[in-house]
């Protein structure tokens, strides 16, 4: 019986092609995991803000600011203008203070106005920048004054809801 018979037979040479195959199915796997952690990390706002670098912080008090959240988009005209950077409760004013970070290749004026969006129907919400006409643009720490909060769809249907029954028990 020859030599190379009996290590066919006891399968060493299955082996290292099983382990190949085992291992390519791992690079697979890997892969796989790596491109759902970037689709996540992509959903959740996480990814980097590509602006000039240089950024100015500016603060805004909405009333409800129903969904948004820090590293939200803050746009205008449709095009990210900076990032929402944090989310507080003012208890003197009983109002939430949003601070966002501003790309400053984007000079906005002083009186802009800023108000909280939806992305769709029941998409991500932003802040949207809309330009004001003065001639003094916004500069590091300025408040924006003249703010919209979010419309929040459960006191819309609320408000539906009631008005239809409201016109129901007159007639």
């Amino acid at each position: 019986v020859d030599v190379y018979d009996r290590v066919s037979e006891w399968g060493i040479f299955e082996m290292d092609k099983n382990r190949t195959l085992e291992f390519y199915v791992g690079i697979f796997v890997v892969l796989g995991f790596a491109a759902m952690l970037f689709m996540a990390l992509q959903a959740a706002n996480l990814g980097s803000f590509t602006g000039s670098g240089k950024t100015i912080s500016v603060t805004a008090a909405f009333d409800n600011i129903g969904g948004l959240k820090a590293r939200a988009a803050v746009k205008s005209a449709g095009v990210v203008v900076g990032r929402v950077q944090s989310v507080v409760f003012d208890p003197e004013s009983f109002q939430a203070k949003v601070t966002m970070d501003l790309d400053a290749a984007y000079p906005f004026p002083a009186d802009s106005s800023a108000k909280i969006l939806t992305s769709g129907l029941l998409g991500e919400q932003y802040v949207g920048l809309e330009a004001g006409a003065d001639e003094e643009n916004l500069k590091n720490g300025d408040e924006i004054r003249r703010t919209q909060s979010a419309v929040v769809l459960e006191t819309l249907i609320s408000q539906f809801l009631y008005n239809t029954a409201e016109k129901t028990g007159k007639e």
